[in-house]
């Protein structure tokens, strides 16, 4: 499925955003965009942060104090990620779905990030419209309530914010970046997705290998269309 690259939350800049991690306050950014002469001719710090801030002393666009802010907050998201307690939402629960059954085996080691499963799923709707997507299931996991799909009340859908989504009817074709993986789009390949912490690239093609230290599975279940995942297991840097 090729799919065209929609623009992220802060896209572009992600990894150049890195230095804002070295500035504590929007104030101390500003002050990395003084110079000497800024401070000899303006003889105030406070009327050189303002110049900075109108955008007269960076090479590219200067960022307002919210967009410091946000921008720093989820850079360093992304760089020190928070470990929080969890619950296994499959616990307990009557997974005969075998669809379920193969997430609940997966569920606690997303959780931990020791693998980072993704999911590509494809339902059509009443309607006979296609609808599919790659889904980041660890992404998915800190980020929505699984319970309600591990009892079997809910089904999995993509999301047009998900890795990738398609909506036949729609004609709406997106990938976006995710808490664990980039899309890469390769001339030859189509559409890859390159680990954020290995940097191992993850070929989703049901025909082909899909990489180092990643394994696939086609799951099939009454309840969907088509199901494969595709299972990384995480080199981490020690």
């Amino acid at each position: 499925m090729a799919m065209a690259e929609k623009k992220n939350e802060y896209p572009v800049s992600v990894e150049a955003d890195r230095r804002l991690l070295a500035f504590d306050t929007w104030e101390d950014y500003l002050d990395s965009l003084i110079d000497i002469a800024d401070l000899r001719n303006l003889r105030s710090i406070t009327t050189s942060r303002t110049v900075a801030a109108l955008g007269y002393r960076a090479h590219g666009d200067t960022l307002s104090e919210k967009e410091f802010i946000q921008r720093r907050a989820f850079i360093h998201e992304i760089v020190y990620p928070t470990v929080k307690p969890y619950v296994l939402a499959s616990e307990g629960t009557d997974v005969s779905d075998p669809f379920n059954r193969e997430l609940a085996v997966r569920e606690r080691a997303n959780r931990l990030g020791i693998l980072q499963s993704i999911i590509f799923i494809r339902h059509f709707t009443r309607g006979g419209f296609e609808i599919s997507g790659y889904i980041d299931y660890a992404h998915r996991l800190i980020s929505e309530n699984w319970v309600p799909f591990f009892r079997a009340s809910k089904m999995l859908w993509p999301r047009d914010s998900d890795l990738g989504y398609y909506h036949w009817r729609h004609g709406t074709v997106r990938s976006n970046m995710s808490r664990n993986y980039k899309p890469v789009m390769d001339p030859e390949k189509g559409l890859l997705f390159q680990n954020r912490h290995d940097h191992k690239i993850i070929w989703p093609d049901p025909q082909q290998d899909p990489g180092q230290n990643t394994m696939k599975q086609r799951i099939f279940s009454p309840r969907y269309t088509q199901i494969e995942i595709y299972d990384h297991v995480v080199r981490r840097k020690s």
